[in-house]
This record gives structure tokens, C-alpha cells and sequence, in this order.
């Protein structure tokens, strides 16, 4: 097993929160301009976002060399997206049925399954804990 210094398992931490926080921030301004641009019947923007969504969890996975990363992004994005779903006493909704909300919650779901399958299964150590030196010293008994 890998020892770590609390400087890296901090450094890993705030990655993995960074991750989640951008994995919000991409639910709420997708949430609201997802039907922004639409090319006939084709919602464009809808799927800009679920292709950005896919890029964005499949980079996590694949800088931070495990599923976590790809996990944690696609997280964020879920906490926020489904309760965009629920319509309200007064009758409004954020992600709308029709075919932009649709592209946009079906397809993103996919991407995240897609992105998180992926991803790498083991961790290798993270991109940012990569130039760190091993700590490793052997020991004679």
C-alpha cells in the first residue's frame, strides 16, 4: 500500500472537490441553456452540452487515473440536474419536456456512463501527485 504525505492526500481532496464543484457548475448553466440554439428541430446546444458533459467526466477519469474522478464530476452534475426536473407549485421547470430536455438528461446521463466506463479502473496516482518522489526506503531488520 501507498503511503501518503497529508500535503498530497490534501492536494487529492481538493481535486476531487474542484471535480464536484465543476460537475455543479456544468448542471446549472447546461440546466438553463440547453434550448438556448436549436438548427431546425435539432437542439444543438442540447447536445454541445451532453458532448461537453462526456469530455469533461472522461478527463476527470482519465487525469485523475481512476473512475473517482470521472465519478465525483458526474455527481455534481446529477445533484443538480434531477431536482431541475421536478416542476414547482407554480408550474415551472428548468429542463422542460421536449426534445432539447430530453437530448439534454437522457444523452447526459449516457455520456456519464460512457465517460465513467471509460475511465481507468486503477489508481496509478494522480496526474498532480506524479512528480512527487517516492518515500520509499528500504529498511534492513
Amino acid at each position: 500500500m501507498e503511503h501518503r504525505s497529508q500535503a498530497e492526500s490534501a492536494l487529492g481532496g481538493a481535486a476531487y472537490g474542484m471535480l464536484f464543484v465543476l460537475g455543479v457548475v456544468m448542471a446549472v448553466v447546461g440546466g438553463f441553456t440547453h434550448p438556448a440554439w436549436q438548427v431546425g428541430a435539432i437542439p444543438a446546444s442540447a447536445i454541445v452540452w451532453v458532448a461537453a458533459l462526456f469530455g469533461v467526466c472522461l478527463g476527470a477519469g482519465k487525469l485523475m487515473r481512476a473512475r473517482l474522478g470521472a465519478l465525483v464530476t458526474a455527481l455534481g452534475w446529477l445533484l443538480v440536474t434531477m431536482p431541475f426536473t421536478l416542476e414547482l407549485g407554480m408550474g415551472d421547470l428548468v429542463i422542460a419536456s421536449g426534445p432539447a430536455g430530453y437530448v439534454y438528461l437522457y444523452g447526459g446521463l449516457v455520456g456519464l456512463v460512457v465517460a465513467y466506463l471509460l475511465s481507468p479502473t486503477s489508481g496509478g496516482g494522480s496526474w498532480l501527485l506524479r512528480g512527487y518522489p517516492s518515500e520509499k526506503t528500504d529498511v534492513e531488520a
